[in-house]
């Protein structure tokens, strides 16, 4: 069977044979091993049919001999077609630039846009972009991802509380919402101040109201503190209670520390690899060596290159390596059990309020099992335990 394939890439002619002797003609090319295929009688003197190049010199033999005119009508298959390529080469030269030059723009920051800040904002914005290398003419492949942008604009600027970024296309667009100036405080609607929690009052601070516990009185949650309501019987009004109620409340906190941890901590070394990646593919472009580094930390960013307006599926893949350090950390057992009352006190701190004192701390129980060192605190604080109630009319 004859293989389309093969035909293709060595090149086949097309002969025409006119007059007497056509069939004499084709019976001695097979004689003579040339493959004839797809041949056509046109007329009782006309035929057409194909023959492959590397057969024409022994073919123009064989047509020596024959009584036909013969003459070839047709060219097919890939030395014509490099053949016609040479000749054109300056046009297919031309063309080649002119995509690689579409694609090499379509990749470039060509414009950034900033919407919704201030002409200062937008001067703080503009001089931060260029410290993180963001500005025109710069390829978009070698910028962070939108989310970094983000974040690192949010970090920098104290008068921005949002912002977003996204690509269209060339241009490079931030969405900005500026931290607005509070605006003057409403009227307070009468109400009372009852307790958050149950405590024993410790000191009170009472502006407006009429106070209803006193120090050293043992409160239960939801409580009335402060009545919002002055005034002798007959001759009430209803006010905002306004003020501060301390009380000593009461927390419990459990730390399990082991005696010996590992971590990582990164030591500053890195290197990177560049690669041009599609699918699962990834063809790289630089930083082959691999680092002599025991352990790692690897960060992967992708940024897909575009041609005109359109994402291609290809993208320029940054990987980096950084050198981390393994770290040992062993504690005795006087060592970890100071540790756990900081971790215990600072996990504390941060769910007090700002002005809340821890002013005792009590160990209730600490063990040590399996290797760890299991503690368990109570601590006394003094906190604003006031939260305001809405007054109802008719109470």
């Amino acid at each position: 069977m004859k293989n389309e394939w093969v035909d293709t890439l060595a090149g086949s002619v097309r002969v025409k044979a006119e007059g007497k002797g056509i069939e004499r003609l084709i019976n001695a090319c097979v004689r003579q091993g040339i493959a004839v295929w797809n041949v056509k009688n046109h007329s009782r003197e006309t035929a057409t049919f194909f023959i492959k190049l590397s057969d024409v010199k022994r073919f123009r033999h064989i047509a020596r001999q024959s009584e036909c005119k013969l003459s070839f009508v047709g060219r097919r298959g890939l030395p014509f077609f490099w053949r016609r390529a040479r000749r054109n080469s300056g046009f297919g030269l031309g063309l080649l630039l002119f995509a690689a030059i579409v694609f090499l723009l379509s990749n470039v920051v060509w414009s950034i846009d900033i919407e919704g800040a201030s002409p200062e904002t937008e001067h703080q914005i503009v001089r931060e972009l260029k410290r993180m290398g963001v500005e025109r003419g710069v390829f978009q492949f070698l910028l962070d991802d939108p989310e970094t942008l983000q974040r690192k604009l949010t970090e920098r600027i104290h008068d921005i509380t949002w912002v977003g970024v996204e690509w269209e296309g060339t241009l490079l667009h931030f969405r900005v919402v500026e931290k607005e100036i509070p605006e003057p405080k409403e009227p307070i609607p009468p109400r009372h101040l009852v307790a958050k929690k149950e405590a024993v009052i410790a000191d009170l601070f009472v502006e407006e109201g009429q106070p209803l516990v006193s120090v050293n009185d043992y409160v239960q949650k939801g409580q009335l503190l402060v009545s919002g309501v002055i005034g002798a019987e007959g001759r009430t009004k209803f006010v905002p209670a306004t003020g501060k109620v301390l009380g000593e409340t009461w927390y419990k906190s459990t730390v399990v520390l082991p005696l010996e941890t590992t971590f990582h901590v990164l030591t500053g070394a890195f290197a990177e690899r560049h690669y041009i990646a599609m699918g699962r593919f990834s063809l790289p472009i630089w930083g082959w060596e691999k680092p002599a580094f025991a352990h790692t930390v690897i960060e992967t960013k992708k940024r897909p290159f575009r041609f005109w307006k359109w994402d291609l599926p290809v993208y320029y893949e940054r990987v980096t390596i950084r050198e981390a350090e393994e770290v040992k950390r062993s504690y005795t057992w006087e060592e970890a059990f100071a540790e756990a009352k900081k971790i215990a006190r600072r996990e504390l701190r941060a769910k007090l309020p700002e002005e809340a004192v821890i002013r005792g701390e009590k160990v209730l129980h600490q063990t040590k099992e399996n290797g760890k060192v299991r503690v368990e605190l109570h601590y006394e604080v003094i906190e604003n335990i006031a939260v305001p109630q809405p007054i109802v009319q008719g109470d």
